[in-house]
């Protein structure tokens, strides 16, 4: 069959996560098998193209856009971007996160409209989805970077920045643990979470295609998120 050619040429799918996306993949299983929405979804692509899969694990999101555009991975489970589709064909999307802004306690910022001012820092992950999003779009704020999430946060708190942006469920859970602090209201906006492969692979590319548009519409997505018990993303229209 041709598309497994193209899609699997070694006669195994070696699917890219991003686990420093904790919504889209989860704490291992203790026998080490990746668990979570993107796993789940990886494995029913496997299945329905008839071959084995391997996982192949990256720590941030830059990471495993280099690692499909590479050929280190066949396929990855990573946010669409206007930047990473010259080099990655990309599905529609099946998950979508909303992005916002978490302010620390006593701050003056109050809302998103607030943030884009001469003077305010904002503390971001590395060429995350919407670390892309906000250097295409932001007129006066400037973006301090860090590699990964977790950096994110503590560069956010330990060079006292004036806002982090961040996924807004992890956001929320940054909240908990900062007394005073505030997630404000509304989206910057929403990652669009997809599957990717190589640029060169048409085949390949309209396979998932294909195979996104089919588990959005038979309820697998939605369910997926249900299974593991995911809160705050929505299946994308």
């Amino acid at each position: 069959m041709e598309i497994k050619k193209e899609l699997a040429p070694s006669g195994t799918l070696r699917i890219g996560l991003n686990y420093g996306n904790f919504l889209l993949v989860l704490k291992d299983a203790p026998d080490g098998a990746p668990r979570g929405i993107a796993p789940d979804l990886g494995r029913e692509l496997g299945k329905r193209l008839g071959v084995p899969v391997e996982f192949v694990k990256f720590q941030q999101a830059g990471q495993l856009a280099d690692g499909v555009r590479d050929g280190k991975c066949d396929v990855g489970f990573l946010a669409a971007e206007p930047q990473r589709a010259n080099e990655i064909a990309f599905t529609s999307a099946y998950l979508e996160i909303p992005v916002t802004y978490l302010a620390p306690p006593g701050s003056k910022i109050r809302s998103l409209a607030d943030v884009d001012r001469e003077g305010v820092r904002i503390a971001v992950s590395a060429r995350s989805a919407y670390d892309l999003y906000l250097t295409r779009t932001l007129k006066h704020a400037k973006l301090f970077r860090a590699e990964g999430i977790a950096a994110s946060h503590e560069l956010f708190m330990k060079d006292k920045l004036d806002v982090l942006a961040g996924l807004k469920p992890q956001l929320v859970r940054d909240a908990e643990k900062l007394p005073g602090s505030r997630v404000l209201e509304g989206q910057v906006t929403g990652v669009q979470q997809a599957v990717g492969v190589p640029k060169n692979r048409s085949a390949a590319a309209q396979f998932t295609r294909e195979f996104v548009d089919e588990v959005k519409r038979s309820g697998l997505v939605a369910k997926t998120i249900e299974k593991h018990g995911v809160k705050g993303v929505t299946v994308a229209p």
